[in-house]
C-alpha cells in the first residue's frame, strides 16, 4: 500500500486529493496545524479513513515529525496563506507559510528521506502581470502580490532542491480551481453563495468590485488528478494545468442567475471598484495545458458552465 502525506487537509483541494489517493488505495495522511478549534468540515466524510498528524510550515520538526510518522511515498504541499487579498494585510505571515513554508518541507525531506517524492502547489497568480497569452510553462514571472511573490519562490526552491539534491520534486502551475467547497472569501464562492441567498430571500443584493478581470476556471476535483499524475513519471518537471478558456467575472455573476431563473442581474448586483480595490491587480490569466495533456494525458473534464452550475446548486441545498 503506497503512503501520502498532504498538507493542509482540511483545504478544498486538499479533501478532493484525499478523495482520490483514498480510491487508488494509497493511506493517508494529512497535516494540520495546532488549534483549539479544527475545521474538518471538508473532510469529514472521509475523516475515518485519513491519519491526522501535527505539522505546520512555520516549524520545521514538526513537519520532520510528520514524515518520519507516516513514512510517506508521496509528499503533496497544499498548505499556505492562500487569500491573495490577505497577501497584502500579512505580506510577512505569508511569505512564511507559502515561500518559507516550502523550503522547511524540502529540508525536512532532505534529512528523513530523500526519495520521497513531492509537490508544490504552484500557482498562477505567479504569472501576475502577463507577458504572452496563453501562459505557458516558460512564460516570464511577474507577480502581482505578495502571494503571487511567495509562490514564485515556493516554485524556485523546488525546482532548486530537485537540482541540488536529486529529489523528485514537481510544481504544478495551477490556474484558478473552483468548487462548492470553495472558501466564502473567493470570488466564485461568494457569487454562488450570494445567488442562492437572493433566490431564498435571506439576502437582497450581491457586492463585488470590478467585473471585468478574466480568469481561466476549472474544476478543482479535475485538478488533483494531474497533482497525482505528476509523481507518476519517470522524470520530475513542472506542468501548467488550466482549461484553455478564460470568462470573466460578468459572465461568472450572469451564469450564476440564470442558474436560479433570475435573468435581471443587475438588480441584484451592487459593485464598489474602491471598496474591493487591490494595491495591483491581475487583469487577465488563460492556460496553456498542452505540457500536461502530452506527457501526462490530462484534460479537464468539467466546463465552466457545469462548474458554476455545480456550486449554485450546493449552495442552494446549503441554504435550504
Amino acid at each position: 500500500m503506497k503512503k501520502a502525506l498532504i498538507t493542509g487537509i482540511t483545504g478544498q483541494d486538499a479533501s478532493y486529493l484525499a478523495e482520490f489517493l483514498l480510491k487508488k488505495g494509497y493511506k493517508v495522511f494529512g497535516t494540520t496545524r495546532r488549534s483549539s478549534t479544527v475545521n474538518n468540515e471538508r473532510i469529514v466524510h472521509i475523516q475515518d479513513q485519513i491519519t491526522i498528524l501535527q505539522g505546520d510550515l512555520l516549524d520545521q520538526s514538526s513537519l520532520a515529525s510528520a514524515l518520519i510518522e507516516a513514512e510517506p511515498d508521496e509528499v503533496y504541499n497544499l498548505a499556505a496563506q492562500s487569500f491573495v487579498k490577505t497577501s497584502w494585510n500579512q505580506p510577512v505571515l505569508t511569505g512564511e507559510f507559502t515561500a518559507l513554508g516550502v523550503t522547511r518541507l524540502l529540508e525536512a525531506i532532505r534529512v528523513v528521506n530523500p526519495k520521497i517524492k513531492f509537490y508544490q502547489a504552484s500557482s498562477s497568480e505567479m504569472f501576475g502581470k502577463v507577458t504572452e497569452s496563453p501562459q505557458k510553462e516558460t512564460t516570464r514571472f511577474h507577480p502581482r502580490s505578495p502571494y503571487g511573490v511567495a509562490k514564485v519562490y515556493g516554485h524556485y526552491i523546488t525546482v532548486n532542491y530537485r537540482e541540488s539534491f536529486d529529489i523528485f520534486a514537481c510544481s504544478g502551475i495551477l490556474f484558478n480551481h473552483e468548487s462548492p467547497r470553495r472558501g466564502l472569501e473567493f470570488v466564485t464562492r461568494k457569487i454562488s453563495n450570494a445567488v442562492a441567498r437572493i433566490r431564498l430571500n435571506k439576502q437582497d443584493k450581491l457586492e463585488l468590485g470590478s467585473l471585468e478581470p478574466k480568469r481561466d476556471w476549472g474544476f478543482a476535483g479535475d485538478y488533483v488528478e494531474a497533482m497525482w499524475l505528476m509523481l507518476q513519471q519517470e522524470k520530475p518537471d513542472d506542468y501548467v494545468i488550466a482549461t484553455g478558456e478564460n470568462h470573466s467575472v460578468k459572465e461568472f455573476v450572469e451564469l450564476a442567475f440564470k442558474v436560479v431563473g433570475i435573468d435581471d442581474w443587475r438588480k441584484y448586483t451592487v459593485w464598489d471598484k474602491k471598496e474591493h480595490m487591490r494595491p495591483a491587480e491581475v487583469d487577465y490569466l488563460i492556460g496553456d495545458y498542452g505540457k500536461a495533456k502530452r506527457v501526462l494525458g490530462w484534460t479537464p473534464k468539467t466546463s465552466f458552465k457545469t462548474l458554476v452550475e455545480m456550486m449554485v446548486k450546493a449552495d442552494l441545498e446549503r441554504e435550504k
